[in-house]
C-alpha cells in the first residue's frame, strides 16, 4: 500500500480523482473498471452505495496498482469497514476528526470536506493528507485561487459539479487535483473509457 503521503501522491498525480456513484456493487465495478482500463488510476467508490464495501474489495483485488479510495466516509465505524474492505484513502463530504484520526492509525489517507478558510485550515491542523473543497461549483476556481493565495500550503480537491473540460481552469487556480462523479461516469461502458481516455491524454 505505502506510506500516507504516497498514497495521497498517486491518488492525486493526474489531477481527477474519479468517483463512481452508482446503486449497488455490480454497477460500481462496472463503472470503475471503465474508469480504471481508460488509464485513470485513482477511483472513489462512494458509501452511499450499499454494495460499497464490495465493491471496494472487489476492485482492490483486481487493480493492485490503482489507487482505490472510499467516499462519503461520515464516521469511525464506516472508516475501519471501509479500510479493512482495501481502501486506500477515505473522503468525507465534511470534516470528522475521528475519520481522519481512524485512517491515519491504519496508515491511510484522509480527505476531509472543507466550505470555508477556516475548515480548510481546521482540517490540515487535524492532519489531513488533502482537503477536499465541497460543492466546488458554488465557489469555482477564482475562490481556490484566492484560498491558495493565503494558504499556498493547502492541497486542495473541489469537488461538486465540475466537468471533464473544466479541470485544466482548476489546476491551474492551485487546486491539486478534480473529484470528478457523474460527468465522468454517466453513460455506457464504451462512453466512459472514451471520455476517460481523451481526459487523460489531454493531462498527460
Amino acid at each position: 500500500m505505502g506510506y500516507r503521503w504516497e498514497i495521497t501522491r498517486e491518488a492525486v498525480r493526474q489531477g481527477v480523482v474519479g468517483i463512481v456513484r452508482t446503486a449497488d456493487a455490480a454497477s460500481a465495478v462496472a463503472a470503475a473498471r471503465a474508469v480504471l482500463d481508460a488509464g485513470l488510476k485513482s477511483v472513489e467508490v462512494p458509501l452511499t452505495n450499499a454494495g460499497a464495501l464490495v465493491a471496494i474489495e472487489e476492485l482492490s483485488s483486481a487493480y493492485p496498482d490503482a489507487t482505490i479510495g472510499a467516499g462519503t466516509v461520515l464516521d469511525e465505524s464506516s472508516a475501519t469497514a471501509a479500510i479493512r474492505a482495501g481502501a486506500q484513502f477515505l473522503v468525507s463530504p465534511s470534516l470528522h476528526t475521528e475519520v481522519l484520526r481512524t485512517a491515519h492509525r491504519y496508515g491511510v489517507a484522509a480527505l476531509p470536506g472543507t466550505g470555508s478558510v477556516t475548515e480548510i485550515v481546521r482540517a490540515m491542523e487535524e492532519g489531513a493528507d488533502a482537503v477536499k473543497v465541497f460543492p466546488a461549483s458554488a465557489l469555482g476556481p477564482q475562490w481556490i485561487k484566492d484560498v491558495r493565495a493565503a494558504l499556498p500550503q493547502a492541497p486542495l480537491v473541489p469537488t461538486g459539479g465540475i466537468a471533464p473540460e473544466d479541470v485544466p481552469r482548476w489546476l491551474e487556480a492551485g487546486a491539486v487535483a478534480c473529484g470528478i462523479g457523474s460527468a465522468l461516469t454517466r453513460g455506457s461502458a464504451e462512453d466512459i473509457r472514451a471520455r476517460v481516455a481523451a481526459m487523460v491524454r489531454e493531462s498527460s
